[in-house]
């Protein structure tokens, strides 16, 4: 029987701190000759000027190509097309998570380098070596994997606290989910997104980015609220970017993803953030495992003070509706799932039972604590 190895992999080079974008161009310099930058208006019209000058500074051109909004294979098609044309050597993304997972996949397929800038710390995207692919309404398609990880990721601190805090809040709820994940991988001794099984390396990175969060989030997130970069944010940031990229690929994903990908299912849930998402999934695995009542009150205390969803309501769904938490349940344990990476075997029933338990003790918990009543959540269509 063959061996499975233990695998870590990594992006080429990691940059962060107030102004990194004002040195894009040096360090693009080192990968490439002709940039392609991908970027929406919006985040283009906060950022585009700096980096604009430090492609002069550094002797190289600027073409920009506009992000069309949803990480569909129409749209990374596109992208391909356009690099093509554009005879870029590497093409970066500027952006949030979707930006960088259409620019990865359309880096890969026209057979160029890629890096990404990161205008939030939203997401764990930036550093990893897959992208997920979505259906043209925002549905989850699958995973697409790449031979390799960006060459350069770049972001610039005081740009991430210029965006609205609500960006940070949704990848504390991203990156908490890291160590719970990469623990129940560790246990059950399964494969990660790397390919092999987890390295000591890869699981103790989960673990650091989530005590930096315990101890940095809330001075974090209110720091951001008035646009300052401290010593706290700038550790947020690396903990929901680096510390959870690396924490989550190369330590493994177990419930709380496939609960997230479960819950896109539901047109209900669509307009929340990825992160949003995923902190139900986290709150619902610590439910599936029997974790002890006092670990998820503190969980369910913490997270709502970071002001993330700890119940159905805030994510637009409620414990009643058995029809939508089915479809929630079907999805997250479909084969090749990564809930399947539990420590032990978990059903549709499982997940739809632990997901309606959890409205009725999430308000008492808050209630008990003091903490705000949850305020239901309605989809823009």
């Amino acid at each position: 029987m063959e061996r499975t190895m233990r695998t870590m992999i990594s992006p080429g080079r990691y940059v962060q701190g107030k102004g990194a974008l004002h040195q894009v161009g040096e360090y693009l310099k080192q990968l490439g000759s002709s940039p392609l930058f991908v970027a929406d208006d919006l985040v283009w019209g906060f950022v585009g000027h700096d980096i604009e000058s430090s492609l002069r500074k550094a002797n190289l051109p600027l073409v920009r190509e506009k992000f069309n909004g949803i990480p569909s294979a129409r749209e990374t098609d596109r992208l391909v097309d356009l690099i093509k044309r554009a005879g870029a050597d590497i093409v970066v993304a500027v952006g949030g998570g979707s930006t960088i997972d259409a620019v990865k996949a359309a880096g890969f397929l026209a057979g160029i380098r890629w890096a990404n800038c990161p205008t939030v710390a939203s997401t764990d995207a930036p550093c990893s070596a897959l992208s997920v692919i979505y259906t043209e309404n925002g549905e989850f398609e699958e995973y697409r994997f790449f031979p390799r990880n960006p060459d350069l990721v770049l972001i610039d601190s005081q740009v991430v606290a210029n965006a609205p805090a609500s960006f940070l809040v949704a990848g504390v709820g991203d990156a908490l989910a890291t160590w719970l994940e990469a623990r129940a991988t560790a246990q059950s001794n399964s494969k990660t997104m790397a390919g092999g099984l987890p390295t000591v390396t890869g699981t103790a990175l989960a673990k650091l980015s989530w005590d930096v969060l315990w101890e940095n989030a809330l001075p974090a997130i209110d720091a951001v609220m008035d646009n300052q970069v401290t010593p706290a944010v700038e550790k947020v940031i690396e903990a929901n970017t680096l510390l959870s990229g690396l924490g989550f690929e190369s330590g493994g994903l177990a419930a709380a993803h496939a609960i997230h990908n479960g819950l896109t299912a539901v047109g209900a849930t669509h307009g929340l953030a990825h992160g949003q998402k995923v902190n139900i999934g986290s709150l619902t695995q610590l439910v599936l495992e029997g974790a002890q009542t006092s670990d998820i009150r503190e969980f369910i205390e913490f997270t709502t003070q970071v002001g993330l969803p700890t119940t159905l309501i805030e994510v637009g769904l409620s414990s009643d509706d058995t029809e939508s938490l089915r479809t929630v349940a079907d999805a997250s344990t479909a084969d090749g799932e990564t809930i399947h990476s539990m420590p032990f075997d978990v059903t549709s029933d499982d997940v739809a039972s632990a997901l309606a338990s959890l409205d009725r003790f999430s308000v008492r918990v808050r209630e008990a604590a003091k903490l705000p009543s949850p305020v239901p959540y309605a989809a823009r269509h």
